[in-house]
């Protein structure tokens, strides 16, 4: 597969073997080996959603989750996401030859995700019109602050994984929601835009907190790695 010459091209769609996650059943599925939402336009809905990675066994009706390497390309909004699950193999020489290819065709945000929840939220975050490491910073300020006011529970509430759930609002009442886990359920928190803005400006004062220009992960330990 050359994702070099697709990255501005169609988006590459095949057919795969998989094994239900239940019965054992072997069924063919399809799998999307790059997405270039300019190209098909409806794969990027079903990729904020989850279902594009969803399949039904057509034995046993059981729901399972695809796990395989994708490139997301949306060249509207000049973003590359590389979804590599965990164990997936790649040389440097082609991702620094995407890489290049990218900056080539333009100024692209470039990021690296190892799971399909993280990509969603990504795509959800740009799609809002976010800057996903500042939305980073703000998950970080939000759990001191949470962590300040609950010291007993501090270490658990630092360690949840905050998700982007939605932008909502206007002008000055907008809000910012993410969602994490805790005490066994999912729970949501809002931040005022403020909040986000504050962000903007540690990093604007910061100029050593900012992504590089390759293909990175922008994540809890990203941002961690600053603030210890």
């Amino acid at each position: 597969m050359d994702l070099k010459k697709n990255t501005a091209g169609m988006s590459i769609i095949r057919k795969a073997d998989a094994a239900c996650s239940k019965c054992g059943t072997k069924n063919e599925i399809t799998i999307y080996r790059s997405i270039n939402t300019a190209e098909n336009p409806e794969l990027k809905e079903k990729v904020r959603d989850g279902s594009l990675f969803l399949w039904k066994c057509s034995s046993c009706g059981q729901a399972n989750l695809s796990r395989y390497e994708t490139l997301y390309h949306d060249p509207d909004k000049k973003i590359m996401i590389w979804l590599l699950p965990s164990g997936s193999e790649i040389s440097e020489a082609q991702m620094h030859s995407i890489t290049l290819h990218a900056k080539a065709i333009g100024h692209y945000t470039l990021r690296l995700v190892e799971d399909t929840g993280s990509l969603m939220e990504k795509v959800i975050t740009f799609d809002a019109g976010l800057d996903d490491a500042v939305l980073e910073i703000c998950k970080y300020v939000t759990k001191m602050e949470m962590a300040s006011k609950n010291r007993e529970k501090a270490a658990e509430i630092m360690n949840a994984p905050f998700h982007f759930y939605a932008l909502t609002g206007e002008d000055g009442g907008r809000m910012i929601t993410f969602m994490y886990p805790y005490d066994g359920k999912m729970e949501q928190v809002s931040i005022g835009y403020n909040v986000y803005e504050d962000c903007t400006g540690i990093m604007q004062r910061n100029p050593n907190i900012k992504p590089g220009d390759g293909f990175e992960k922008i994540d809890a330990v990203w941002v961690q790695s600053f603030f210890r």
